[in-house]
């Protein structure tokens, strides 16, 4: 990514396993670095379902009622949203089916078959802004939109001025402009276009990431457990990252477009036979 603002300062480092970078106007000190570690850790052990200790590992073990996390409301308020553009192909209790396919705790990569999401996933999980709870013990994965949630509480952490946080590819920008290449799905090495974002967010998803096997990857549709077929890549920018997160994993399905309009994103995407589609003002420099 190429700066147009005075981001002079970069930290690079690996968290939730990604690479992060955050540049900025003035130095991180290390307090600050601290309470982005620290916020990024509380994350994880919250909301990460490789990590045994952490509150969704317990819930799929145990099921019941816990403290709801801070983030909870925001984030399955938007998987409702997500559940209902999508007639139900985005679903937070995904992660059995995930885990099923090979994309599990241990990272195995081995398929032991196909199972669905619960479609009544809406009467088995409720949430407040004081519990979270599980009727029965399920699984809950909040990949749709949680990089982008997270990148969106670290940028919250760099002191006020221009600065880009980089959550390995979801990306949030304050105070600055970024021009953005859009990586090919099937090429690292080349761009099907740039896209410059001020003061915004543009996350991105891609089929060749966390893909293994014969054909899996990290994109399911719940209701079938199966991995998406029509679309290689999304991206999506919106006001915040959560939201261009959520928006860009919605674009991988019929109502995509149709929820981004709702909260204001714009967004490109590019089908498995190299077609692309974009937003009416996307400002996107799309290449031929």
């Amino acid at each position: 990514m190429t700066s147009i603002a005075p981001l002079v300062h970069s930290w690079t480092f690996e968290a939730i396993g990604t690479v992060w970078r955050i540049d900025a106007a003035s130095p991180l000190d290390d307090g600050v670095r601290d309470q982005i570690t620290d916020a990024i850790v509380a994350f994880d052990l919250e909301w990460s379902r490789f990590r045994a200790e952490s509150l969704v590992s317990r819930l799929r073990t145990e099921g019941g009622e816990v403290p709801a996390p801070v983030d909870a409301v925001a984030m399955l308020d938007a998987y409702d949203a997500l559940d209902t553009a999508t007639a139900g192909a985005v679903n937070p209790l995904v992660g059995d089916a995930l885990a099923r396919r090979g994309y599990d705790a241990d990272y195995s990569l081995v398929d032991r078959g196909v199972v669905s999401a619960p479609r009544n996933w809406r009467d088995l999980l409720v949430w407040s802004p004081e519990t979270l709870s599980l009727a029965e013990p399920a699984l809950i994965d909040v990949g749709a939109l949680g990089k982008g949630r997270l990148a969106d509480i670290v940028l919250e952490l760099v002191p006020a001025g221009p600065a880009v946080v980089d959550a390995g590819g979801d990306i949030t920008v304050r105070a600055a402009t970024q021009r953005i290449a859009l990586e090919h799905p099937y090429d690292a090495s080349r761009a099907i276009g740039v896209w410059s974002v001020t003061d915004a967010a543009l996350c991105a998803s891609a089929v060749n990431r966390r893909a293994w096997g014969d054909g899996l990857h990290h994109v399911l549709d719940a209701r079938t457990g199966q991995p998406v077929r029509r679309y290689a890549a999304t991206w999506a920018a919106a006001s915040d990252a959560m939201t261009a997160d959520a928006v860009a994993t919605a674009l991988f399905f019929d109502g995509g477009p149709r929820l981004a309009a709702e909260w204001g994103a714009e967004w490109v995407r590019m089908g498995t036979d190299g077609s692309v589609e974009w937003s009416p003002r996307c400002e996107a420099e799309l290449f031929s």
